[in-house]
C-alpha cells in the first residue's frame, strides 16, 4: 500500500518558511475575510480575482484589466479604493462577468509569500468553500500545507479553526505529525456547533464588528458550504477551479 501524503499546518506567514511548499497543495486561509471574499466573488460570477500585495498594485492594474480594484488595510477600506473586503459586496449584479483586483493586510500577502517559497499548487479556503477544498486535498494526493494568515504575523482563532475544519474532514488521507494540526482539530472538534458565538472571544471579531459593525460579514464567513467553488491560483490570478 502506498505511502499517505503528508499534512502540516503553519500558524502565521512567520512561520511558512519552517514548511516545504514544493511539490504539496497550499491552502491559503484568511477567513476574516479576504479568502471569504475571493469565494463569494468567484461564487457570484467574477471572472476571475488578481490577489495582490499593495494598494498601489491594486489600483494600478484595476485600471489595466479595467477591474474592480478592492481591499483594505487594518480592517478598513483602503485609501484610494473605492470598494472593500466585504463577501456581501460582492453581488451577482455587482461582479457577474467582473474582474476583481483585491489586496489586503494578511491573506494577498500570504499567497505572494507562498509563491516566493516555491508553491505552485495554491488554492484559497474558507468556510463558505470548505467542501470544494477538502475534496480537492483528497482528489490530488499531494502533500499538504494549510498556511493560515494570522494577524500581521501573529496567530489568530479563525484561520486555525478553518484548518481544524478541513483536518477533521480530510484526516484519513493523510499522514499527520504535526501539533498545530492537532491543536487545530481539536479546536474545530469542541467549537464546530457554535463557531459564530465562539468568535465572539476573538480579536478580529472586536476589530471587525465593534469598531464597524461588519457582524453580518462574520456570520458569511463562519458558514459552511455557502460560497462552495474552488478558487485555484494560475498565470497570477485565481479562477474558478
Amino acid at each position: 500500500m502506498s505511502e499517505k501524503p503528508t499534512l502540516f499546518t503553519s500558524l502565521s506567514p512567520a512561520l511558512l518558511h519552517l514548511y516545504d511548499l514544493t511539490d504539496a497543495v497550499v491552502v491559503i486561509i484568511d477567513v476574516f475575510r479576504a479568502t471569504s471574499t475571493i469565494a463569494s466573488a468567484l461564487y457570484n460570477g467574477a471572472q476571475y480575482v488578481i490577489p495582490v500585495d499593495a494598494v498601489p498594485a491594486a489600483i494600478e492594474i484595476g485600471k489595466k484589466v479595467n477591474g474592480i480594484a478592492a481591499g483594505e488595510r487594518d480592517g478598513k477600506l483602503a485609501e484610494g479604493l473605492s470598494h472593500g473586503n466585504s463577501p456581501l459586496e460582492y453581488t451577482p449584479d455587482f461582479i457577474g462577468g467582473k474582474i476583481l483586483v483585491l489586496t489586503t493586510t494578511n491573506g494577498t500577502k500570504l499567497l505572494h509569500m507562498a509563491l516566493a517559497n516555491g508553491a505552485d499548487d495554491i488554492v484559497t479556503g474558507s468556510f463558505p468553500n470548505l467542501s470544494v477544498v477538502c475534496n480537492y486535498l483528497i482528489h490530488k494526493k499531494k502533500n499538504v500545507v494549510l498556511a493560515c494568515a494570522g494577524w500581521k504575523d501573529r496567530f489568530n482563532m479563525e484561520d486555525t479553526l478553518f484548518a481544524g475544519a478541513v483536518i477533521h474532514r480530510v484526516k484519513e488521507h493523510f499522514t499527520i505529525h504535526c501539533d498545530s494540526s492537532f491543536m487545530a482539530e481539536g479546536l474545530y472538534a469542541q467549537h464546530k456547533g457554535h463557531l459564530l458565538e465562539f468568535s465572539k472571544n476573538f480579536t478580529h471579531y472586536h476589530r471587525l464588528v465593534n469598531r464597524f459593525g461588519y457582524i453580518d460579514d462574520i456570520e458569511f464567513c463562519l458558514t459552511e458550504d455557502i460560497a462552495n467553488v474552488l478558487p485555484l491560483y494560475q498565470d497570477e490570478k485565481l479562477i474558478k477551479g
